[in-house]
């Protein structure tokens, strides 16, 4: 079911775009990539346009494109999640900027190779791999604009590895996004006691619910992995001029589980990081259905009272900064970063034990 443009981001809100550099997604392989380079589909941000600015090739794209009067029916790029797996809720091609030079039609195959499967990438990548399963047929796409497809349950309901987009007959696209959930690995082998796991992560299935304000940059980013390159891979509010405002995001776990340490990173925020932060918890069946509210009653405190921020600081509260004087063994399934009274961070990370 095709979305419309103005609908998409809230149609897939509360889902991820998997197929991103952030989240360590890549190009295995592709038919061609002569203008420009087939990894500029994975890119994060918006793509943006350079009128008048020229290459050894021609003009420059934020894209991927290929050369014209290509002989075959279609140019393809495979690509592989950075996640161990994942479901696909929608798809999105986005052909910003190409006008003249778009590609027509896209259609979009994935494939189910997990570590360990005995399928390896190359083997995958080779354009003779016959494990193709097609998730969205041939669909038209439009001059410079966003088009975006809806997938059935059937679809989204099965885990996936690998993607092969298909570009007819040849052009360019400036991005692809995968909008869906991660997939988290299986638990480590069985011991005394389970190891402690990044609960948060993106890569984990973490995933931001709602947040009040996203003035600048995304809340999405705060769960991202490593720490960035700059101030627009964090989250950042606009200033507050109210007397005790505060802004906050609300994420659920990916891996539900006990609290052991929080990490809040204010990484490359130097003038603009918030005075301090506070972290409250929602235990596992209180959450209720949706998206739990800001003010709900049953937000409890992991952190202790408020903390003080510093610039360009990964700030680590562990045992002796909990409310529970130690590990919280209780099971969280949702959590909420406050930020007193605005301003920005990089990283939000939770660790413990999954459940």
């Amino acid at each position: 079911m095709q979305v419309a443009a103005a609908d998409i981001d809230q149609v897939f809100a509360h889902t991820t775009n998997l197929a991103s550099c952030n989240l360590n997604s890549k190009v295995l392989a592709c038919s061609n990539d002569y203008f420009a380079s087939v990894d500029n589909l994975l890119t994060p941000t918006p793509a943006i346009s350079r009128p008048g600015v020229f290459i050894h090739t021609g003009a420059w794209y934020d894209g991927w494109e290929t050369r014209r009067h290509n002989p075959d029916p279609y140019d393809w790029a495979v690509i592989k999640l950075g996640v161990a797996a994942a479901s696909i809720h929608g798809v999105e091609v986005d052909t910003a900027f190409f006008v003249g030079n778009y590609g027509e039609k896209a259609e979009l195959q994935a494939t189910y190779a997990p570590e360990g499967s005995g399928i390896t990438d190359a083997q995958i990548a080779d354009p003779s791999f016959a494990g193709w399963k097609t998730l969205l047929p041939a669909s038209p796409c439009g001059p410079s604009q966003r088009r975006a497809w809806k997938l059935s349950d059937e679809i989204s309901q099965s885990p996936y590895t690998h993607f092969r987009l298909l570009m007819y007959p040849d052009g360019g696209f400036a991005r692809l996004r995968l909008y869906g959930h991660a997939i988290p690995p299986p638990a480590p082998a069985a011991s005394a006691s389970a190891p402690v796991e990044e609960l948060s992560s993106a890569l984990n299935g973490g995933v931001t619910l709602a947040a009040s304000d996203e003035h600048y940059t995304p809340s999405s980013n705060i769960l991202l992995p490593g720490r960035g390159k700059d101030m627009g891979d964090g989250w950042e509010t606009a200033r507050s001029r109210a007397a005790g405002h505060v802004d906050w995001v609300i994420a659920k776990l990916g891996l539900p589980g006990s609290v052991s340490k929080v990490v809040v990173d204010t990484k490359d925020f130097r003038g603009n990081f918030p005075r301090a932060v506070r972290v409250h918890g929602l235990v596992a069946g209180t959450a209720g259905e949706g998206v739990p509210s800001a003010d709900d009653a049953n937000w409890v405190e992991i952190v202790k009272g408020d903390k003080r921020c510093q610039a360009d600081t990964e700030h680590v509260f562990g045992s002796d900064d909990l409310t529970a004087g130690g590990e919280d063994t209780r099971v969280f399934s949702h959590v909420k970063l406050t930020l007193v009274p605005d301003g920005g961070v990089k990283r939000f990370r939770v660790f413990g034990r999954r459940a």
